[in-house]
């Protein structure tokens, strides 16, 4: 019982002691304090499934949990939340309704940076579809998502998740 009472004391220790770090990630240094970057806003089931029924046909009658598995194969490149980190790909939070290379800190290929489109379900069907043949010279290696019903999902997913507003 002693051995259980040390280990927990000494890693509830540790963790106190990280709590004052300057250098944590995810927390920004404003006056002099550390204060914690925002918790992503995540959708429950119930506000999953307005966001779904408020999308126009075909992506209100989507499956978004196969969107969600469909998404899997992006997941490597791509972050979903407000404020996410850009990786091998940008962030896609916001995608919908927004100027193609356009994110914040993120290098696009000199094709997207100078494509002269807006981000729409339509634009990104035919992008997944085969990212190379719709923008020529852009630096994505993916081969894209051939079947029609998993673009649907993915994007009738995206919507839900990356803060899409029905206008």
């Amino acid at each position: 019982m002693r051995t259980v009472r040390a280990l927990f004391i000494a890693a509830s220790a540790a963790a106190l002691a990280a709590c004052g770090s300057q250098d944590e990630p995810g927390r920004t240094e404003t006056g002099g304090a550390a204060t914690p970057a925002p918790e992503p806003r995540v959708l429950n089931e119930a506000e999953r499934a307005v966001v779904l029924a408020s999308l126009p046909a075909p992506y209100s009658e989507a499956d978004i949990e196969n969107g969600r598995r469909v998404f899997a194969r992006c997941r490597s490149c791509h972050t979903l939340p407000e404020g996410g980190a850009n990786m091998t790909g940008p962030n896609l939070w916001g995608v919908f309704g927004r100027q193609a290379g356009s994110v914040e800190g993120y290098n696009y290929s000199p094709a997207l940076r100078g494509a002269d489109f807006t981000w729409t379900a339509e634009q990104l069907d035919q992008w997944l579809n085969d990212p190379r043949g719709f923008l020529p010279g852009n630096k994505m290696a993916f081969a894209g998502v051939r079947d029609e019903t998993d673009r649907r999902d993915l994007i009738a997913w995206l919507k839900v998740e990356t803060g899409y507003a029905a206008e």
